[in-house]
């Protein structure tokens, strides 16, 4: 049973074929990209796209049934986000890779310093944050030491971002060619620094508020359906 949530605001719809459009055109220069990235990142390949686009999809879909996926009892739907990002929906490729998900699945769950808890608490400790610096928290929480999940916290973490986006009725945020360097950058950062650090307390509020800037920036209403564009 999903946890439902209020809107407070009307879900506009993600333009999926547009989000789709962008994926691919980041795909086809990342190449280009990682030449100037201080620390290079794995290939966008056609699966790791694919993977984005089921995941947007999904979230689209939590969206439009007005889930809340920080309530009490909805955490598998965020597990499902990770589930997705990194194996897709096929079942077979999941079995695969069983053991890995029910490791993830364990961290996730016990993980105390930086689990699904620490991330409820955080988003309940700031449900009255502007939206913009709340998306941007929510990704440090993911991102910082200890990850939310084994692997894929960067995508997971931007969908998450685009969930709590959406809710506000704007735009998800989405990988490309013109953003990509700058997102690179704060977000090694960001996986660099332990949530039980002095850099956590004094540091990360700035690069928070500086992130939060930086998707307000980015914030693109042709990833909305057309009838929802300003």
């Amino acid at each position: 049973m999903f946890s439902k949530a209020p809107q407070l605001h009307p879900y506009p719809g993600f333009d999926l074929p547009v989000i789709a459009a962008a994926l691919r055109r980041t795909q086809a220069q990342f190449d280009e990209i990682n030449r100037h990235l201080r620390v290079p990142r794995d290939r966008l390949d056609r699966e790791v796209v694919d993977n984005m686009l089921e995941g947007y999809t999904y979230v689209d879909a939590l969206l439009r049934n007005s889930v809340d996926v920080f309530a009490p009892g909805a955490s598998p739907q965020l597990l499902e986000i990770n589930r997705l990002v990194l194996c897709g929906s096929d079942p077979a490729r999941r079995q695969r890779y069983a053991a890995h998900l029910r490791a993830t699945e364990q961290h996730f769950y016990e993980e105390f310093r930086g689990g699904v808890g620490d991330l409820v608490e955080w988003v309940k400790a700031h449900s009255q944050t502007n939206v913009w610096e709340r998306a941007a928290g929510v990704y440090v929480r993911i991102l910082s030491k200890p990850q939310l999940f084994l692997e894929g916290n960067h995508r997971s973490g931007t969908l998450v971002v685009s969930y709590v986006l959406g809710r506000e009725g704007l735009p998800p945020f989405v990988l490309s060619p013109d953003n990509a360097l700058t997102y690179f950058g704060p977000s090694a950062l960001i996986t660099n620094t332990s949530k039980s650090s002095l850099s956590m307390l004094f540091r990360m509020p700035t690069v928070r508020k500086h992130f939060a800037r930086f998707l307000k920036e980015q914030s693109r209403p042709e990833f909305l359906l057309p009838d929802a564009r300003p």
